[in-house]
């Protein structure tokens, strides 16, 4: 299993193996967890993501054991309990950004420019996700302007947005906007019991992450959430078995961890769309299984 390349670097498989000295070990942990385009991510995503490049035995326990050890993991990751099952799941999308979520974090530090919340819009089927600064002084109008230049400019009009009752939302302006475009908006009821929590999950996780990025970079929280975003969006997701960059685009977004992937694949053309196609449909069986294990 081991070889040796024209490079000099020993590989085992595909992968690059990493010898026990010198301290590259602990400086890869290092680099996948603390690094400000990875902003701490648990276990189950650091391992995801190192093994897709680097091997060692123990690759895995390594992991758990660095994570255990990390102080500013211990203050802001919360224990979170699993639901008991599905209430009322939606449909799986069938395509990307079809169908969406949109969602809150309120009540955040004032920054020096006045924004004091984010408002976050994710992707139901690739679990792709954006983060704005916003202000809770904001009315329908600006979230519309918003909405045009970020969403629709990069993704087109989406069939349906699941949200919270906000009066943002439920204001005739939005509504009309919406209906203009021919959206289905779907309202969630109290504690979100008809959705399938994707929202809600993504606030928890973002909740965390801007902590972690408070505490161990010591900066104002704004200043980092674009790549709170990048992390997020790059970073292995369970639902899904792959990041969600990889998901909506086919491929992994390059960072300092992953510069050179070992037997990185070109795609050019018909078979770009077709592997696109292939994700996609991988993505939503594994979406339909999970739905029908919780039921």
């Amino acid at each position: 299993m081991f070889t040796k390349g024209t490079d000099g670097v020993l590989r085992y498989g595909t992968k690059l193996y990493v010898p026990d000295g010198d301290g590259l070990r602990k400086e890869i942990l290092e680099e996948a967890h603390m690094a400000a385009y990875m902003v701490h991510p648990g276990a189950i995503k650091m391992y995801q993501d190192l093994k897709e490049v680097y091997w060692w035995e123990g690759l895995k326990k390594n992991v758990a054991e660095f994570i255990s050890k990390c102080l500013v993991c211990q203050q802001v990751k919360a224990k979170h309990q699993k639901p008991a099952r599905l209430l009322q799941p939606l449909l799986v999308p069938e395509w990307k950004w079809e169908h969406i979520a949109i969602d809150f974090v309120m009540g955040l530090p004032r920054t020096s420019r006045g924004y004091d919340s984010i408002w976050i819009i994710v992707d139901r089927l690739t679990k792709s996700t954006h983060f704005f600064l916003v202000k809770t002084t904001y009315g329908a109008a600006q979230y519309a302007r918003i909405y045009v230049d970020e969403i629709m400019r990069l993704h087109g009009i989406p069939i349906s947005i699941v949200s919270s009752r906000g009066a943002q939302f439920t204001s005739r302006f939005w509504g009309k906007l919406q209906e203009a475009l021919g959206i289905k908006l779907d309202f969630s009821t109290a504690f979100h019991p008809q959705t399938d929590g994707q929202s809600e999950w993504t606030i928890q996780t973002l909740e965390d992450m801007l902590r972690a990025c408070v505490i161990d970079l010591g900066v104002k929280w704004d200043r980092y959430l674009p790549l709170v975003e990048f992390a997020y969006n790059n970073s292995f997701q369970v639902s899904i078995q792959m990041a969600p960059f990889e998901a909506l685009y086919g491929w992994r977004c390059r960072s300092p961890i992953r510069w050179l992937e070992v037997g990185e694949r070109k795609l050019l053309g018909l078979e770009l769309v077709q592997d696109a196609f292939k994700k996609i449909h991988m993505i939503r069986q594994r979406m339909l299984s999970a739905q029908s294990r919780q039921k």
